[in-house]
C-alpha cells in the first residue's frame, strides 16, 4: 500500500515525526512518500493508496506556512482521487494554549473528511509541554495505523 505523509512545520519537529513515521511504515512493508513542501501535483503522481497528516500548530490554531499552499489548493479543489482512502493525522500543540490546542490537526481532520479521506484511527495529539521526544511518542499510535491500514 502506497501512503503519502503531508507534514506542516514551523519548528521541524513535525518533520521529524513525519520521517519517523515513514521510516516505520517503510519498515512494515508500505510504500512512502513524504516531501515537507509537497504540491498536490506530486502527491497525485505518487498516487496515495492512504494518507498521512502530521503538523504542528501555530499562532492562534493555524496551520504552518509550509502547509498552507498544498491545504488551500485541496479545499479549493477538492479533488476526489482521495475519496475512500483509509487516513489518519498525528497533531502536535502545547496544551496551555487551551482551545488552540493541536488546531493544525483539527484543521487537518476537517479537510480529510471534505475530501472523502476515511479516518481509520482517532487524531493522535502530541502535547508538546510533556513531550521530549514525539517521534518516540507516536510509535504506539503508529503501530496501530500500521495495523488500521493492513485490515
Amino acid at each position: 500500500m502506497k501512503v503519502a505523509i503531508l507534514s506542516g512545520s514551523v519548528y521541524g519537529t513535525a518533520e521529524e515525526v513525519a520521517r519517523h513515521a515513514a521510516k516505520l511504515l517503510d519498515a512494515a512493508g508500505f510504500e512512502t512518500w513524504y516531501d515537507p513542501r509537497a504540491t498536490l501535483a506530486q502527491v497525485q503522481a505518487f498516487a496515495p493508496q492512504a494518507l498521512l497528516a502530521v503538523t504542528s500548530t501555530t499562532g492562534m490554531g493555524e496551520l504552518p506556512d509550509n502547509l498552507m499552499p498544498l491545504y488551500s489548493t485541496l479545499r479549493d479543489q477538492l479533488p476526489t482521487a482521495f475519496r475512500g482512502l483509509p487516513g489518519a493525522v498525528i497533531g502536535l500543540g502545547d496544551a496551555s494554549y487551551g482551545d488552540t490546542f493541536c488546531g493544525g490537526g483539527e484543521q487537518m481532520r476537517e479537510l480529510f473528511a471534505e475530501l472523502g479521506v476515511r479516518e481509520v484511527l482517532a487524531m493522535l495529539r502530541l502535547d508538546a509541554s510533556e513531550s521530549v521526544t514525539p517521534e518516540t511518542d507516536a510509535e504506539p499510535w503508529l503501530a496501530e495505523l500500521i495495523e488500521a491500514l493492513r485490515a
